[in-house]
């Protein structure tokens, strides 16, 4: 059996350096808000060419932390794209706000900057791009559209670390990054854990109070703040895991350049990487007509696979009140219904590679 990504191996790869790194902060006796953090929020932000990183709780709190620092609130708009994982949504949600989708370019899943324009409002507050599946969003345009309309530009960055949009780290080019280190990304934690990363420094301090009750002396609260703290623990751990990530992430690369030279010419959609883009292949995600067939074939042969996703944050229940039925958007429903993720990750073996390579020319050729 070919696993979709073995996480078990990834951290047995480490092992030493974790286990040295619980050791470190068990001996420390403190055990939240202490060095372990405070070094890999430098660390971090160094890593990402940003000057500030504020660690938290998931990536689902640094998008909401960033938009509360922003004041973004109730009667406020958000556009966001169509086609992402949900949390981009709930965030908008949580502070109050309104999501206002945006479809993907065909191309790339990511939002399409061509499109923007037509959804802004004069409640549009901010604009959160999705850095998708490990491969960077263009950028340069919803910065210029951002500067033009007066708007904030959060990135969310939970599948991407250390992807280079025009040669530099993501981290800054907005007004500020939301990162998750859930373990499955590719720096990921052993549990939960987000960042902020951003080169406004008063943006960064507002994050600091809100994610530790809105105190920054202890008792003496300033705002309604959460309990939104990257423990030491996790952060220890993450430093151990920090100098791996451009190794792992090459690795994917090496998987992922093999099977866009194998998988060509066949019956699927292939990634396309523009060239402004670095990516960091999170994911490795084709597509097919008959996605469910071809995903079942290959299990049949012992190859994981994984959908991501395969319901539009616009079909959930939880956003039946905004009345956005099927049809609204097409685009990103055509892929919701096509997507099929391959295994990739940092510790896959060639065997296993080669084993997910025959077994797709396979079962599309069979389909064909």
């Amino acid at each position: 059996m070919v696993p979709f990504l073995d996480l078990k191996s990834i951290q047995l790869a480490q092992r030493e350096e974790l286990t040295a790194a619980f050791n470190r902060v068990l001996d420390s006796g403190w055990y939240i808000l202490g060095q372990e953090v405070t070094r890999f929020e430098q660390e971090y932000a160094d890593h990402c060419q940003a000057k500030h990183c504020v660690g938290v709780a998931n990536g689902l709190d640094a998008l909401v932390l960033v938009l509360r620092a922003m004041d973004i609130g109730p009667g406020d708009e958000v556009i966001v794209p169509s086609n992402t994982y949900i949390a981009t949504w709930l965030a908008v949600s949580h502070v109050g706000a309104t999501p206002v989708p945006v479809e993907p370019d065909e191309r790339t899943y990511n939002i399409d900057p061509a499109r923007i324009e037509a959804a802004i409002t004069p409640r549009t507050k901010a604009i959160i791009p999705v850095h998708l599946y490990g491969q960077p969003a263009d950028m340069a345009p919803i910065l210029a559209i951002a500067k033009k309309r007066g708007l904030r530009v959060l990135e969310d960055g939970a599948q991407a670390h250390a992807a280079r949009y025009q040669g530099q780290r993501l981290g800054a080019h907005g007004d500020a990054v939301a990162w998750s280190f859930y373990p499955g990304k590719n720096l990921g934690a052993i549990g939960d854990g987000g960042a902020v990363t951003t080169n406004d420094e008063a943006l960064a301090q507002r994050i600091r109070v809100l994610r530790n009750y809105g105190s920054q002396v202890k008792y003496h609260n300033e705002v309604i703040g959460y309990n939104s703290r990257l423990d030491e623990l996790q952060a220890a751990l993450l430093r151990a895991k920090l100098p791996q990530l451009e190794r792992g992430n090459q690795h994917r690369a090496s998987i992922a350049q093999r099977y866009l030279a194998a998988f060509a010419g066949l019956d699927l959609v292939l990634p396309a990487v523009p060239a402004f883009a670095e990516p960091v292949w999170h994911l490795f995600v084709v597509r097919h007509r008959q996605r469910d067939v071809l995903a079942k074939r290959l299990a049949d042969v012992g190859v994981a696979t994984m959908i991501h996703y395969p319901v539009a944050p616009h079909l959930q229940p939880a956003y039946a009140t905004l009345g956005l039925g099927k049809g609204s958007f097409p685009i990103s429903e055509a892929m919701h219904a096509e997507v099929l993720s391959l295994p990739i990750g940092p510790t896959q073996s060639d065997a296993d590679t080669e084993q997910v390579i025959a077994a797709v020319k396979v079962a599309v050729a069979a389909l064909a």
